[in-house]
């Protein structure tokens, strides 16, 4: 009876639209007292011990350091630099959305920080230069997506503390895929625009625009290269991103203000409000599932029913890429890397924690493509000022793309392990 009450009740909170966070605490209360000890403070408890990681300060300061990038000039003067590299290649400035959003995407770590600094300069460029605008709006909201797997990504981050699997090493895992998924997507832009006038690489506005983005290309090289070397965690490595970030826009650019750096504070705080409760829920949710043994007894059903290791991968895949439909990245990742994570480096399936990880992040990538709750598409709908239904016919292309770098990941480990 307690197992139809509490369906009941979170089908009416998911019909309600309630938010994530109030579904996941009724959920695990209601499985702690009806299903564990009754305690309802081990809930509380655990919740909170996940809150004192010192791993979790390095998620609001990498997306802090991303919207004060965002605010200032840091992504003008990627995508200046950009442009003025590949003008003499067919497609040129499609060329320079992707790598913009590459480059962009190192620093700041968000896909949607990525698609709101780049888009809002790239979408108006690309329509001036008579850039179809199905295309434009299907790069630019692919190419957001890069900031999900390209170091430092908040995504990883997550996965490595609901799985105690380390974040250095899934930072340096990311830069094989990421680059697969960038040549991938910068192909396609070339390909589909090659009849498009070229115009001769001008030495000297390159040289300009280079001396403008000194600073910001300094940044990735700093935050990246000090975890890397091991001189820096990722906790420290976040730290130094806000710091560089403010000292380059408030002295060096001189393009924000003590107005702006508040405003910027306020909206990234906003933003943890809704992350770190439905974290400190979704570790709680673990921890009973751990002491309940659900983890291992999964396993058992698992290889029991589903013996070759390719059927494994094919099958989690697939539920991955339905959960990317009706869920964000944040949520499936904080539910279901505690349960997947362990059948796929069990001895039966022998896949590495890292591997399954980048797997993990980049199928859930395409997520953000895809109706009805594909954030890009949402964000891009209110940037670009375009019906919901014209961005998600113009994403099908990199979708299809994404699946082929998807395929790529899963076929070839050594592309994300081998820096490791």
């Amino acid at each position: 009876m307690s197992v139809i009450l509490l369906f009941l009740v979170l089908g009416v909170l998911i019909v309600l639209r309630q938010n994530v966070i109030v579904i996941l605490g009724v959920l695990v209360f209601s499985l702690q007292y009806f299903w564990g000890d009754g305690v309802l403070r081990y809930v509380v408890e655990d919740a909170w011990k996940v809150a004192y990681k010192d791993v979790l300060l390095s998620i609001p300061l990498f997306l802090l350091a991303g919207a004060i990038m965002a605010r200032g000039s840091i992504a003008e003067r990627l995508i200046d630099l950009m442009r003025a590299l590949t003008q003499p290649i067919p497609g040129g400035l499609a060329l320079a959305t992707i790598l913009s959003c590459a480059v962009f995407a190192a620093i700041s770590g968000s896909s949607t920080v990525t698609l709101l600094a780049v888009g809002g300069i790239m979408y108006p460029a690309l329509l001036a230069e008579g850039y179809n605008k199905s295309f434009a709006l299907g790069a630019l909201c692919a190419a957001g997506t890069l900031g999900i797997v390209i170091p430092p990504s908040i995504p990883l981050i997550l996965y490595g503390v609901m799985t105690q699997t380390s974040i250095a090493d899934l930072f340096i895992a990311g830069l094989g895929p990421a680059f697969v998924l960038t040549v991938l997507m910068a192909t396609y832009a070339i390909t589909v625009n090659w009849r498009r006038a070229r115009r001769k690489l001008n030495a000297s506005e390159v040289g300009r625009a280079f001396m403008r983005s000194i600073f910001a290309l300094l940044t990735p090289v700093i935050i990246l290269g000090g975890i890397y070397s091991g001189y820096f965690t990722p906790t420290e490595s976040a730290a130094v991103a806000v710091f560089t970030a403010l000292i380059v826009e408030l002295f060096i650019h001189r393009d924000m203000g003590a107005r702006d750096v508040y405003e910027v504070v306020g909206e990234t705080a906003k933003l943890l409000g809704t992350l770190f409760p439905i974290l400190m829920f979704a570790s709680a949710l673990n921890s009973f599932f751990t002491f309940q043994q659900i983890p291992a007894m999964l396993v058992d059903l698992f290889t029991s029913t589903v013996e070759s290791k390719l059927a494994f991968i094919l099958a989690t895949n697939l539920l991955l890429l339905l959960v990317g439909f009706v869920a964000d990245i944040g949520s499936a990742i904080l539910i279901l890397s505690p349960l997947l994570q362990p059948m796929a480096t069990s001895p039966e399936y022998g896949m590495d924690s890292v591997h399954f990880g980048i797997m993990m992040i980049v199928n859930l990538e395409i997520g953000y493509l895809t109706p009805p709750l594909g954030l890009n598409l949402i964000v891009a709908m209110g940037a670009f000022r375009e019906d919901f239904w014209t961005i998600c016919k113009a994403v099908i292309p990199f979708i299809l793309l994404m699946l082929l770098g998807l395929g790529i990941v899963i076929a070839v480990p050594q592309l994300s392990l081998f820096l490791l």
